[in-house]
Formats: C-alpha cells, structure tokens, sequence
C-alpha cells in the first residue's frame, strides 16, 4: 500500500507492526573530546517493544494505547504529518522494557513506533530518516541499528558500528525509582579534558575488543566506564556489585549511566556458566532485594566496524523475535 492510497478507503487498511530491542545500559557512555562529543556504545538485550498501528482514513484523529506513550504519539504524529494526505489511527505499544531505568525503554518504543507507522502507510523509514524524526524529540539509544554500536545520543547520530559479540548474561539490579531521560541529559557533565581523552581510549579498546572477541576487555571497559559515571550519577550499589562479580567470575560490570540499573556480565559459553550465574544471580537478589536475568543479543554477519545501512536482524538462540514476553526473574 502506497502512501497516495493510504488514506483513499478503497479498500481496508492493513495494520503495520514493528518491533526494538533495549539495552541493558551501556557498555560505555562519556564524552569525546570533540565538539557535541557526547556518545554512548550499546549492549542489546532480548527485551523488546512491540508497535501495532491500525490506520483509520476516515478518521483525523490519531490516539495511542496505553495512554501515557505520548511520546510514541507524538512521533506518529510527525510522521503522518509529512505524508501528502494525513490520517488517522490508533497506536498500541507493548513493551517488556521497564521504563526509566536505563534500558532505552523510550527508544525501543519511539523506533518500534517509526517502523510500525512506516509500513502501515507505506512509507519508507530508514535509519537516517527515523534519526532526523527523533531528534526533534529527545536524546534517543542507538537501538535502531542491528549490532554494537557507537552513537552520539544527544545530536541522534551514528558514529560508528563496531560489531557483535558471542552471547553474554547480565544479572541486573534496580537500585529503585526512575530517571527521565531529557532531564537526565540537561545536566552539566563534570567531566575533565583528561577524562574525555580517557573516554576515547575507552572507546578505541572497545572497538578492538568487539572486533576481536575479547569478552574480558569488554568486561574491563564496562566496569572502568560505570566507576567514571559515578562522578555524573553515582550508584551506592557499585562497589558491591563489583564484590559480587569477582567473586562469581564475571567479566565486569555494566551501568545503566542514565538509569537505576547495574549489572554483572558473564560469557555464556563458559564451563562454570550454571554455577556463576546462579551465584551472581543470589548475591544480587540479597543485595538489592531484585535481581533479573538477561540475555545479551548477537546479530549474524555483523563482525567488524562498519558505516550504516546494515540489514542483518538480531537473533537469541537462533530466533528472531516475536512478541514480547514476560521479564525473566532470578
């Protein structure tokens, strides 16, 4: 159905969906030491939003269910308005994401939102396009894109994509409450000029590590990026999280920068993977009181750095995703 004929009620207008996939924080997030140098590097898990947009021709009103995704609306909206004969329609998200936790809840719902409006209406919506639409709306993940990647957050632009790694494990705590996004990102970041050279260090060896597979410097830099956060949004749980990986072995710890979470990082493929998982997943529950098992995604064919226009889909355990599903809990 092309957008000339979405809205002309020949026939019934089919639905369009779209899916996206969170992030469990960041492997690293900082500032570069380069102009609107603000950049994070994704870690996708298998949690996903699931957009549903049902167009309604005859109407001009466009509502969204549940009714507190306005932002998801808003971009509907935005959309629609650019085609040459706007409609109506009603818009369903579903996500297993909770929200303002650092998880990119908020941009697996606006990119799942982009792509289901997309092909409802037949109208395209690639990447550069979807970025330009979000970023009239607030600082955005890099979730759009199948694979580990660098992204500057704030301006919504690739920088680079940097691959894919073997299935990793976190096992997550939530230290409570909510942050929201925009406002997370109006604050002053206290961060030094030697700190910003540091960050592109950081970001150099990770992008060797994702090329060459190195799980343990993965882990290293995670853990060096969350103790740099604490100067931006400390977590009171840090130190002991950092404990509790030693102790089973994981790789490292990974923060939500701009949320309430931290994580323990485990390689999957590990012999003892039962018994560190099982251990961390314990000690995690005994310190916060939560604890939540997630699978990091890995993306066939994504192996090196790479410029955008990628059209690999992420797969666990050999699947691609369908609906979204009930949060795994240790």
């Amino acid at each position: 159905m092309s957008s000339s004929t979405a809205g002309a009620g020949a026939s019934p207008p089919r639905a369009g969906v779209g899916t996206a996939f969170g992030t469990f924080g960041e492997l690293l997030q900082g500032v570069l030491p380069e102009r609107d140098g603000d950049f994070l590097v994704t870690l996708p898990i298998a949690r996903w939003t699931l957009a549903t947009f049902r167009p309604d021709p005859a109407s001009g009103r466009l509502e969204v269910r549940p009714g507190h995704k306005t932002k998801a609306l808003r971009l509907a909206q935005m959309i629609v308005e650019e085609l040459p004969r706007p409609v109506g329609g009603l818009l369903t998200v579903e996500s297993m994401i909770p929200e303002g936790k650092g998880l990119a809840s908020s941009s697996a719902d606006l990119v799942a939102t982009a792509r289901a409006v997309g092909r409802a209406l037949g109208t395209a919506m690639p990447a550069t396009r979807i970025e330009r639409l979000l970023a009239r709306i607030e600082p955005t993940d890099g979730v759009l894109y199948p694979a580990i990647v660098a992204f500057h957050h704030r301006a919504v632009r690739l920088r680079t994509v940097l691959g894919s790694l073997p299935s990793m494990t976190v096992v997550g705590i939530d230290e409570g409450g909510a942050v929201d996004t925009v406002d997370f990102n109006l604050i002053p970041k206290p961060f030094t000029a030697a700190d910003r050279r540091e960050y592109a260090r950081l970001l150099d060896r990770l992008t060797a590590a994702v090329r060459t597979r190195d799980l343990a410097e993965v882990g290293a830099v995670a853990t060096r990026s969350a103790r740099m956060n604490q100067a931006l949004r400390p977590k009171r749980s840090l130190e002991p999280m950092l404990e509790i990986c030693r102790e089973a072995g994981g790789l490292g710890v990974v923060a939500g920068h701009s949320g309430t979470t931290l994580g323990v990082l485990l390689d999957a493929a590990d012999p003892a993977y039962t018994r560190r998982v099982s251990a961390a997943a314990r000690a995690c529950s005994d310190l916060a009181g939560n604890a939540t098992v997630y699978r990091t995604l890995t993306f066939p064919g994504v192996t090196r750095p790479r410029t955008p226009g990628l059209s690999a889909h992420p797969r666990r355990n050999g699947r691609t995703p369908a609906r979204p599903r009930p949060r795994e809990r240790a």
